[in-house]
């Protein structure tokens, strides 16, 4: 298992927003988060990316406890994310939004790059054609110089899941990657998930749109009112007697 969430409690005031959440996330998987609104998912993600402090219970990365730690030194250990709400740098390139992502693993003393040193150029080199390729993979490599205030909404939402990849992460958290989406970009968003699990990496993912999370994920977890209801397969989770009265409805029930 690379990420492991165990007991994990998040009170706001007198208010318990997780509630003892527990559940594994399989290396090479892409496991799905739902539940209805304020169920407690993104906080989830808040928690495990550090934002959010745990109010109790731990989260492991490949083994190794990461609760609480800051969010600039869970992204070292291998963990990036996107947000529900974009956030990009919309006065720079998209190339440049990848770049400033990258900072975690490029290292670029100033005093070689001031006097333009071989081995300086040949590292920015590196770097910029390693966030070419993957602006080639999210399908933006020919929006490379455009300024992401001028993308549209899909691939602006591309653009931040490109941005979360510059970092090199073993593990990807994405909050609602294709909410408000029309279906053409959706399916460009799915065909980005798919790559990336069929080359290794590891995604947990919110979403309330059911097809492409059940098209997606091999394994799911439902939260609602900050606790676990259950996880499983899709065709488990869909005919989960508390997940249709919680959440899905009878009629999406397909296993």
């Amino acid at each position: 298992m690379l990420l492991e969430i165990d007991g994990i409690s998040r009170d706001f005031g007198g208010v318990r927003a997780l509630d003892g959440v527990g559940f594994s996330v399989e290396q090479g998987a892409i496991h799905g988060l739902i539940g209805p609104n304020g169920a407690g998912k993104t906080t989830l993600l808040n928690v495990l990316s550090g934002i959010t402090p745990p109010s109790g219970g731990r989260v492991r990365l490949e083994g190794r406890e990461i609760q609480g730690q800051p969010p600039h030194r869970v992204a070292a250990l291998g963990m990036a994310r996107t947000f529900q709400h974009i956030r990009l740098f919309a006065g720079l390139s998209c190339l440049e939004n990848l770049i400033a992502g990258q900072h975690l693993k490029a290292k670029r003393p100033l005093l070689p790059r001031l006097l333009g040193l071989p081995a300086a150029r040949r590292e920015e080199e590196y770097w910029r054609g390693q966030a070419m390729d993957i602006l080639e993979l999210v399908g933006l490599k020919a929006r490379a110089g455009f300024l992401a205030s001028a993308l549209s909404y899909g691939e602006r939402r591309r653009l931040e899941i490109a941005r979360a990849l510059a970092s090199q992460p073993r593990l990807l958290l994405l909050d609602e990657p294709v909410a408000g989406m029309r279906p053409e970009s959706l399916d460009k968003v799915a065909a980005v998930v798919r790559t990336l699990a069929q080359a290794g990496m590891t995604i947990l993912l919110i979403e309330h749109n059911m097809n492409f999370v059940m098209g997606l994920c091999s394994r799911i977890t439902v939260l609602n009112f900050g606790r676990v209801i259950t996880s499983g397969s899709p065709a488990e989770v869909s005919c989960h007697p508390e997940v249709v009265e919680a959440y899905l409805g009878a009629a999406v029930c397909h296993a």
